[in-house]
């Protein structure tokens, strides 16, 4: 480092021995000289400072880094969970309406989140009366600042996120895979940043081990997945003769959110691409895609979603599903497109706290096998009160599952159901 008190002193005899030979003007130009070369050294001087103690930053902190690193996160594990009762009123079961409609338990589930060794743990397991099943069981990793790595039965990102629905029964989409599917992967995950997020994921085959997955029940699942192909003689919930599976689905979703007066949107694309297993062969291929559209104004929310899915396998036009312990049948293509509306409002109504109200709607038209449009309305209002949490929902809806109906379109009638879930969370 320069020391300025020698080089001032220096400097001055320089100047009293040349004092003799020079005048005025020579003197003054030298003596501005001398201070702008002081000034410069002084600069050089904090400049110095400066990196030293940048320097020693970056030591402590590359210390402190370590100390973090040599020090691991104990392992920390959260337990939930939900209990959840259903009362319903339907149209279509004329039992029910001579009783005034039946009350029933609708599930017991339990959720356990936390850490174990710098990963994140999620599962949810949920007990039925007629069976059990496992809606996700994932570890994450966030291996750079905006990126996360899911691995293990994780969510599909397809769609309106997290749900393209308000309502207990979630939407169209939900009954063909494409709302809240689960399947066995792994997902890399951007979180929003710079406006813009994307979810790109490869999933091997569904949460039950594909088409030949050592379970005793392939409808045994949360989650709605193709299980087979229907033949020409077939009923629409039979158990299908033709088993298929989906696998190695390479699957995107890209949103970009932006700003405005009152709240904000994201608008979306979604896609996917897989294929079709039977057992021994490549059966066929299949493919989906979505462009949505998420919008919160003010207290108001609106959701539209629109695209198409295709099975592809030679010569068949009708697919079998199966979820909650049951079969049903849907068109190899077909057409969706979603209008979802809701309003909330803060309250205090006892201990109500927050009241919700929507109307979803979902058509799946143009179907490859020229049956009826499968269409669904909820028009209903949730209720939250501390732990308990309430959906109250009219249902009208014609050829829609567990409201009297097939995807397969086999009914020109309009079926109703009135229903109130409710739920405790802990």
């Amino acid at each position: 480092m320069f020391k300025t008190s020698t080089l001032s002193l220096s400097l001055g005899l320089a100047l009293a021995s040349s004092s003799v030979l020079a005048n005025n003007s020579e003197l003054s130009a030298l003596k501005k000289q001398l201070e702008e070369l002081q000034q410069k050294i002084i600069q050089l001087e904090n400049k110095e400072q400066q990196r030293a103690e940048q320097q020693k930053k970056r030591e402590e902190k590359a210390k402190n880094k370590a100390k973090v690193a040599a020090k691991p996160t104990p392992p920390s594990i959260k337990v939930g969970g939900a209990v959840r009762t259903n009362f319903s009123h339907t149209s279509y079961d004329d039992d029910n309406k001579n009783r005034g409609g039946d009350f029933d338990f609708d599930i017991f589930r339990v959720n356990f989140s936390g850490n174990v060794g710098g990963f994140g743990l999620n599962a949810e397991i949920r007990f039925f009366d007629y069976m059990s099943a496992i809606k996700y069981a994932y570890l994450d990793y966030d291996f750079a600042d905006d990126w996360q790595a899911q691995v293990g039965m994780t969510k599909v990102p397809f769609g309106n996120w997290p749900y393209n629905s308000h309502n207990w029964f979630f939407n169209t989409t939900y009954y063909i895979g494409l709302e809240d599917d689960h399947d066995m992967g792994v997902v890399f995950k951007r979180k929003l940043s710079d406006n813009w997020q994307l979810d790109v994921g490869f999933f091997k085959n569904d949460e039950l081990g594909g088409v030949d997955g050592y379970v005793e029940d392939r409808s045994d699942r949360y989650s709605y997945d193709v299980v087979g192909f229907r033949l020409a003689d077939d009923g629409i919930y039979d158990n299908p003769t033709q088993p298929i599976g989906e696998y190695n689905t390479l699957v995107g979703r890209y949103a970009y959110h932006f700003e405005h007066k009152g709240g904000t949107t994201e608008l979306g694309f979604s896609g996917l691409s897989g294929g079709l297993h039977d057992g021994n062969d490549r059966a066929g291929d299949y493919y989906a895609w979505a462009v949505h559209l998420n919008s919160n104004i003010g207290p108001w929310n609106l959701q539209l979603q629109h695209g198409e899915y295709h099975y592809d396998i030679d010569e068949v036009n009708r697919m079998a599903v199966g979820a909650y312990a049951f079969y049903d049948t849907i068109a190899a293509e077909a057409t969706m497109s979603n209008f979802n509306v809701a309003y909330s409002m803060p309250v205090e109504i006892g201990p109500i706290t927050g009241l919700q109200f929507y109307n979803d709607f979902g058509i799946i038209h143009d179907k490859s096998d020229e049956s009826e449009d499968t269409w669904m309305n909820v028009t209903g209002v949730s209720l939250a009160a501390g732990s308990f949490f309430t959906y109250v929902d009219l249902v009208h809806a014609k050829n829609q599952p567990f409201i009297g109906g097939s995807i397969a379109g086999d009914s020109d009638e309009t079926e109703r159901r009135f229903n109130i879930n409710f739920g405790y969370y802990f």
